[in-house]
This record gives C-alpha cells, structure tokens and sequence, in this order.
C-alpha cells in the first residue's frame, strides 16, 4: 500500500500547482493534523481518494468546519484494503488552548482502545500528532512525545508510527524516517509518501 502522509504545513505542491499525475499509484492520504480543513476537502475532491485524519493541537477549528469527504479516525481503528489505522490526536498539554492532553489523559484514552485493538486483532499504522516520548520528539514540553505512544509500539509493534508536529524546518536536526524496534517511525511534516 502506498501511502500520502500530510502534516502541519499545507503543500504548496499539491495545493498550488495540483496535477492527478501527483497521486499516481497512491491509496490513501493520512493527515497527521494542524492543516486547514479546506486543503483536506480540497486533496479528497480532486484526487477521489480515501483522506483520513487526526487532529493536530491546532485543530479546534474541525469542530465548527470538519474537513469535507473526510474519515476522522481520532479514538478508532480504521480498516482500508487490509490494513488497520489507529489514530490519536493532539499534542501534550503545554498552555490549555487547542487540542492538548496530560501523560495520563492520553494513557487514559489509550487504555479505552484496548478493547477495540483486541477486537481489530491490533493494527498496522499508528497515526498521531504528537511524536512518542523518545522517538523523535523535543525537549521542551510542547514538542515532548507521549509515553502512551511508545507503550502502544512496544506492545503491538505496527509496521508504522507517522506523526508530525515536531516541524523539520525547526532548524533541529529531526529525521524524517527512524526505526523503533520493528515499527518504522516517519514525521509526516508537510508531505511524503510511504510504501508497506
């Protein structure tokens, strides 16, 4: 399956200069959250693909205007031609505006999904905001991972960890694609595209 991760910052690749040619032999597009809700209705509509979505921290906006055509996987387990996609959003709580969680609000919410992994038979694609704590993530407690994530990696190893959030053009040296154990960890900062 080959796979459009989005994040953070809206193409200017896609949005202003789209061509179908672009998203040749692409399944699926991932939102890792914090894009405008017009790009996502825009990227469904004109590529007739599937486009599913976490929040980003900054994606309070959804509430109001939810991007159109599109599947929000926040606390479920989407299935698409096999493989399973379980989202989380938001970002560690740090100021109290936007979408933001303690360690143990998202353990929480974490532990409310063990039921539908188990009955899922557990997934392949982790899809968060936020990095895991350690992989990949900032010092500082607004770009820090969640402990949550890593537990969920340690315990079902998916094939795939995407994020974003933690912006590559920081000026840090951030990877785009590490490996945590069995379970290939890519920041979906603006666009890139992924093959499992």
């Amino acid at each position: 399956m080959k796979i459009l991760v989005l994040s953070d910052v809206e193409s200017k690749y896609y949005w202003d200069f789209f061509s179908k040619d672009k998203f040749e032999g692409i399944d699926i597009i991932v939102s890792c959250g914090d894009l405008n809700s017009e790009y996502l209705s825009f990227l469904v509509t004109l590529t007739n693909l599937p486009v599913i979505y976490v929040c980003g921290n900054h994606d309070y906006k959804y509430e109001e205007k939810p991007p159109e055509g599109c599947f929000c996987i926040e606390d479920e387990i989407f299935e698409y031609k096999g493989v399973r996609f379980l989202g989380l959003g938001g970002s560690m709580l740090y100021d109290g505006r936007g979408i933001q969680f303690t360690e143990k609000e998202m353990k929480s919410r974490v532990r409310k999904m063990r039921r539908k992994i188990r009955k899922a038979g557990g997934f392949d694609v982790l899809v968060t905001h936020a990095p895991a704590f350690g992989i990949n993530d900032g010092t500082d407690l607004p770009h820090r991972g969640f402990e949550a994530f890593r537990e969920l990696l340690d315990t079902y190893s998916p094939k795939l960890f995407v994020h974003g959030h933690v912006h590559l053009n920081y000026g840090l040296k951030y990877p785009r694609e590490d490996m945590y154990n069995d379970t290939k960890v890519v920041n979906a900062y603006e666009r890139y595209i992924i093959e499992i």
